[in-house]
């Protein structure tokens, strides 16, 4: 195939897009439908390749393995391999631990598995992931691996025409795979093969059915894929359910830029989107890793310095790695010879190992790059996120069982010794961050302490399927512990956090309705105001100063923040009290301002393991507030 000018400034139009968008969403919001783009034109070339080798009889599936390794390996096994290097010195064993099993993932061509498993693309938490964009050279992998395999069978008893066809039927049905699953499952639409192999069929289709256009509608057609493009790129953004629907404006964009053949258009030719092009995929690797940098060092204002640090890095990635013959195959060696001696597979297997020990190891936690640092033992075992070891035990499920509990994806039930429960914690994980504290306070020893749920008390029913609280799921579950409550008549109080801080008519109504039951039962009741919850992860509070005195996080905010978050949960108090008057209020963010200095961080030890939830210690010391607090307001607990 000649060298396609429109293509490759196609690719510039595509990675322009992805690297404005991640360097701040504001200047290209629908940005990232720049990998859309890029996933058409993988499926047009690809299926050339394909193709002619099919038609001329001389396709071999080793050969076009390999030659596609030989182009995406080596410059992503660098970069991972910088990455390790540069996170033995700076990153913490938590994110080192993470960064082995995401560089291990990238090099195998799996992240897209690992990261729909983890997170949302547009969490907070993604800037925290230095190969987050790996996910998409994961799918073409993916596809690349199975797209020859099924062509390859279907030619033994299929014309080519029948081919061609199929490709084209395959393609739409896989757009309305992908709508259906974009709104039922969100995450994994985003992520896997299935919902995104019909944006590089669409690619195939292109060259399978190529136009045979005038000159002057070549550029009609040219025109109107490049405004469909931009469309997507300005008047979507990441609220948008994507791919869904919506990916089919930068996907027929890409499609009929293609179609047009226009080698000497103004718009792709360009020299300056030529040279963008190629660099366009080192530039890529390169830019997210410049991203999460800046971002983990509180460089927020350095963006456009990013952006182009990510290009020369990109340029330097594509002159010294991508371009050298030293990864490419042999003309007259074996294939097989080829293959076992081949470079990329050297490169996999030693980027694959590094980062397996580096994460098996859980960060090697030991290394001298920690010596002296803040970030130590003690803080690490805080840092234990929404997983930790007092989501439930064997003791309370059997006391307990829940048969829908299946269906669950969450599910806190705990108890601290076999008796009767005297104190019930309710609510959702917010409610069961407290159990640690009110097990090992001293002064509630005579107590068996019950923490059961999932759901909080006045939420509403969530919206996405996967939740636990989906649905019937959120009044089933209230049923439940309803029972336990009525069946339990040991109970002396039930303790109630994790309520929705957005207080309306409903979610007071919903708290006062359990209430009014908790109470018809005899059972007294406190409630505790919301928790303060950081904008960032507490572990960045230990993070290695990238110079002496730079880079290092401030952790302490400002006591006007403490007295917002109880000053908006007023009103609930305020109409709670006038109908339950026997209902208590307990202000739990004493334990982050003593002596009204807030900060998250407490005596060297994070008050939060993660982003939202309170760390075992911030529960033990909210304690000592607590216990003060019940001397003064509800000694009978004593």
């Amino acid at each position: 195939m000649l060298f396609r000018k429109d293509i490759n400034g196609l690719r510039a139009i595509a990675v322009i897009a992805v690297v404005l968008f991640h360097f701040n969403a504001s200047w290209m919001p629908g940005g990232f439908a720049g990998v859309d783009v890029f996933f058409v034109i993988s499926g047009f070339l690809m299926t050339g390749i394909i193709f002619r080798g099919i038609e001329q009889e001389n396709f071999s599936i080793l050969s076009f393995y390999l030659a596609r390794a030989n182009r995406i390996i080596p410059a992503l096994a660098v970069l991972c391999f910088i990455l390790l290097i540069f996170g033995w010195f700076y990153l913490n064993p938590i994110d080192y631990k993470a960064l082995g099993k995401h560089a291990v993932s990238s090099i195998s061509f799996l992240s897209n598995i690992i990261y729909w498993r983890e997170a949302g693309y547009f969490d907070a938490s993604s800037h925290e992931k230095w190969l987050l964009h790996t996910w998409s050279l994961s799918v073409e992998w993916q596809f690349y691996i199975i797209y020859p395999l099924v062509l390859v069978a279907m030619r033994t008893f299929m014309s080519l025409q029948k081919m061609k066809t199929t490709v084209l039927i395959a393609a739409v049905l896989g757009f309305i795979l992908c709508i259906i699953v974009t709104y039922q499952w969100p995450e994994p639409a985003y992520y896997l093969l299935p919902t995104r192999a019909w944006e590089m069929m669409i690619g195939g289709v292109a060259y399978l059915y190529p136009f045979r256009l005038q000159e002057k509608r070549k550029k009609l057609v040219e025109w109107f894929g490049f405004s469909l493009i931009i469309s997507s790129y300005l008047l979507i953004s990441k609220e948008s359910p994507w791919p869904g629907y919506l990916a089919i404006f930068p996907v027929i964009g890409s499609f009929l830029i293609i179609q047009a053949q226009r080698n000497d258009s103004l718009i792709t030719s360009n020299s300056v989107l030529q040279k963008l092009g190629g660099w366009s995929y080192s530039i890529y690797l390169w830019h997210w890793p410049v991203v999460v940098f800046l971002a983990y060092f509180e460089l927020h204002d350095l963006a456009i310095f990013g952006v182009l640090v990510s290009i020369i890095l990109g340029y330097l990635s594509y002159s010294m790695i991508e371009s050298n013959t030293f990864f490419r195959t042999r003309k007259k060696a074996s294939l097989l010879k080829d293959i076992f001696l081949s470079k990329s597979l050297f490169l996999v297997c030693i980027i694959g190992i590094t980062s397996s020990v580096i994460h098996i190891k859980s960060g090697l936690s030991e290394r001298g790059a920690l010596q002296g640092t803040p970030f130590n033992q003690a803080v690490q075992d805080q840092l234990a996120g929404p997983i930790w070891k007092y989501t439930n035990n064997q003791l309370c499920l059997e006391r307990y069982p829940y048969d829908k509990l299946s269906e669950l994806s969450w599910w806190f039930c705990i108890q601290n010794n076999d008796a009767p429960p005297t104190i019930l914690i309710l609510g959702n994980s917010f409610a069961n961050q407290l159990y640690p504290g009110f097990i090992k306070n001293e002064k509630l020893a005579r107590h068996t302490i019950l923490s059961i749920g999932t759901c909080g008390v006045n939420s509403a029913p969530a919206s996405k399927p996967s939740s636990p609280c989906f649905g019937s799921r959120l009044a089933d579950q209230q049923l439940f512990i309803d029972e336990i409550i009525k069946k339990n008549n040991s109970l002396e109080l039930v303790v109630i956090d994790g309520l929705n801080p957005e207080i309306n008519n409903e979610s007071i109504n919903d708290l006062k309705n359990r209430v009014d039951f908790i109470e018809s039962l005899g059972v007294d009741v406190i409630v505790f105001t919301p928790h303060i919850k950081p904008k960032f992860h507490p572990k960045s509070c230990f993070r290695i100063p990238l110079l002496e005195g730079f880079g290092k996080k401030d952790c302490s905010f400002n006591l006007s923040e403490r007295n917002k978050v109880y000053e908006n949960f007023i009103p609930l108090i305020n109409e709670i009290s006038k109908s339950n008057p026997e209902v208590m209020f307990f202000e739990q963010n004493e334990v982050f301002c003593p002596d009204n200095k807030c900060s998250y961080v407490l005596d060297g030890l994070p008050l939060h393991r993660d982003a939202g939830h309170t760390s075992e210690y911030a529960s033990i010391k909210l304690h000592e507030h607590f216990t003060k607090w019940l001397f003064n307001n509800y000694p009978a607990i004593f």
